[in-house]
């Protein structure tokens, strides 16, 4: 029963205040198996290291950065998976909340230590020490290049490119929780008949004897060109363990559903969105009234790995430039992320460590570059009385956000992830007379008037002390328990064009639908709902404000809010305190190291580097801007 106990008090802990009935199910004979499905360690042909990629798929000089797989992705968050400080911290409070829960989370953040037995899978029936859910058996460290003895690489060439549609006795693909099947087989035998030593890389290409063959076994694959591919990792349930959901929903009127409870569900948002949808000019098939025509459906792979266009673009630096000009996908693969690419390439990626700073800087630009195209701003006035000297007037206005994107706006991880609306108005001496959504670079703090807009996901867990509630936060501080979270609070994050939550696995739509907010269907019954939201605003003027008033709204990103990376360090010192790295990592291959949190926690470390005006306060990004003036 010890589990069930970790658990209980994991509860009573998040919501001090109340009798929390936990609902205790039969004790397990044995430990819950976290990740039973998809391929196991280990390997009999392991993952090779990116290092052997890099001969041949890495450019040197800016022109190759821009377009080589290897360049375009050292920066990236793939590529850093396992170096990212924020996931660290994450993963401690996953292991403090369910004892093991970091088998479910380094699955996915390091697939070579994974699959190479060095988490808490052995491979051979036994399992490593308890601190391999930790991580603190993973070979290398965080500043070590991408070598063979190092886990620390991220998501690497080989872990995708050896991805199966189905598993060796024809299992089916599984999307989420990275539930793949891994190429192990010992010779490849190509296309084309020549026979290599070791396992396939498999790609979106068929190479007919037209010179860029490449010199490694190959084989084409219709399934890299899917957003199926990413859909097996970035779709997330709650561990679907060998007995069953470790957590399931409970909806927000305090029904106990049987499914699996989800935490992030980007590719079912996409796959639920017009973009998804084969809609094609040729006239096969119509597009829906009132919707736009797509030539076809846009998978991830259009916006997250877009294609080069460089005149000299290659994949190989074997291949002839200019080979693949067009139709060449860049391994950017770019998100919102600004901050922890920047906090990474300070910490470790720069000289003295792995030495490529370039990479980091490129991510970040791509980032930006990504959020400035992901959503549409309009303020339009609807009312405005213009002060006098003797007697204030008042505007109020509405700011439409559209999201262009093709998932949910905001997407992916949740905790301490949001956008908001700023709105400020100034007079015509550029002097602020009011704003809503004020944020504070140098504490952090977002001000949360009574106007703000945030846009966010906010799970918890559910308390059925009568009425009921989904609990996201105890004593007026906000908590964040991936593991053990079984409800959404609120989900008012903007859907993406053609969103239609429900299907007939999901008929309520219940893993996407909005939470404690309402978007209008596209038409009444179509059951689709607009990729838009409309937030009305309302200020008082000041006597004798000089004319005309200037409204600018900006739409802002935020990867890590104060609340959530305050909650990861007092995770880390609160009872029972949360170990130094080192001490929490003893007897660990390469321990003690040298870099990263050393004789802190990880989320002491974290916290310290928030605060560090070198790194800011996970610095907001401006997605959109809109612009207004009244009274001219």
């Amino acid at each position: 029963m010890g589990w069930l106990c970790d658990v209980a008090g994991a509860l009573r802990a998040v919501v001090p205040a109340l009798a929390v009935a936990v609902a205790l199910v039969a004790a397990p004979a044995q430990a819950l198996d976290l990740t039973p499905h998809g391929t196991q360690p280990l390997l009999q042909t392991p993952l090779e290291s990116t290092n052997n990629c890099v001969g041949c798929h890495r450019g040197y000089n800016a022109t190759q950065s821009q377009f080589l797989p290897h360049s375009t992705w050292g920066g990236s968050m793939m590529a850093n998976a396992t170096r990212d400080p924020l996931f660290w911290a994450a993963l401690d409070v996953a292991n403090k909340d369910y004892p093991g829960a970091g088998d479910f989370c380094l699955r996915c953040h390091t697939p070579m230590g994974w699959l190479g037995g060095r988490v808490l899978k052995k491979g051979d029936g036994t399992n490593q020490p308890a601190n391999g859910a930790s991580g603190c058996q993973l070979t290398g460290d965080y500043d070590d290049d991408d070598g063979y003895d190092n886990d620390y690489g991220g998501v690497t060439c080989h872990y995708c490119h050896r991805m199966m549609p189905s598993g060796p006795q024809n299992q089916p693909f599984a999307i989420g929780n990275a539930n793949a099947w891994i190429d192990d087989a010992a010779t490849c035998v190509t296309s084309t008949g020549y026979e290599y030593g070791g396992a396939c890389r498999r790609g979106p290409y068929h190479y007919a004897n037209d010179g860029r063959e490449p010199p490694h076994g190959w084989v084409a694959s219709p399934l890299h060109s899917s957003s199926a591919l990413c859909g097996s990792c970035h779709d997330v349930s709650t561990p679907d363990t060998d007995q069953g959901p470790l957590k399931t929903l409970v909806l927000e009127n305090g029904t106990a559903t049987t499914r699996p409870f989800p935490i992030e569900r980007t590719y079912s948002e996409w796959q639920r969105s017009l973009h998804a949808d084969l809609i094609f000019r040729d006239g096969l098939q119509a597009a829906p009234s009132g919707q736009p025509a797509l030539a076809k459906a846009q998978q991830c792979q259009n916006c997250h790995m877009p294609n080069s266009t460089d005149p000299l673009a290659q994949a190989c630096t074997l291949n002839e430039e200019g080979s693949r000009t067009g139709d060449l996908r860049t391994h950017t693969f770019v998100g919102a992320n600004t901050w922890i690419p920047a906090v990474i390439k300070t910490l470790y990626g720069s000289e003295g460590g792995f030495n490529r700073p370039a990479d980091y800087d490129r991510a970040v630009a791509w980032a930006r570059a990504m959020l400035q195209t992901s959503a549409s701003l309009s303020t339009t006035v609807t009312a405005f009385t213009a002060p006098t000297a003797g007697s204030a007037g008042n505007v109020t206005f509405r700011v439409r956000a559209t999201n262009l994107s093709g998932h949910k706006l905001p997407t992916g991880y949740g905790e301490g992830r949001r956008m908001w609306l700023n709105v400020k108005l100034f007079n015509a001496g550029n002097a602020l007379v009011a704003e809503s959504g004020a944020y504070d670079p140098a504490t952090g703090v977002l001000t949360e008037d009574g106007q703000i807009k945030i846009y966010e996901v906010l799970q918890g867990i559910w308390d059925p002390t009568p009425p009921g509630a989904c609990r996201t936060e105890s004593g007026g501080q906000k908590h964040f328990h991936f593991v053990l979270n079984n409800c959404v609070a609120k989900d008012n994050r903007i859907p993406p064009l053609g969103f239609h939550p429900r299907t007939a696995e999901d008929p309520n739509g219940d893993e996407v639908r909005p939470v404690g907010y309402a978007y209008p269907e596209t038409a009444p019954g179509s059951g689709t709902l607009v990729n838009y939201d409309d937030t009305v605003y309302s200020f008082v003027l000041p006597a004798g404000m000089p004319l005309p008033l200037r409204i600018e709204a900006n739409l802002r990103h935020q990867i890590a809010s104060k609340e959530y990376v305050e909650f990861l360090r007092d995770q880390a010192v609160g009872a029972p305190a949360i170990p130094a790295e080192n001490t929490l990592c003893a007897g660990g291959p390469g321990r003690p190291f040298t870099v990263g949190p050393q004789s802190q926690s990880r989320g002491e470390f974290l916290y310290g580097l928030w605060n560090d005006p070198a790194h800011g306060k996970s610095p907001p990004e401006t997605a959109a801007t809109s612009t207004v003036l009244a009274g001219n």
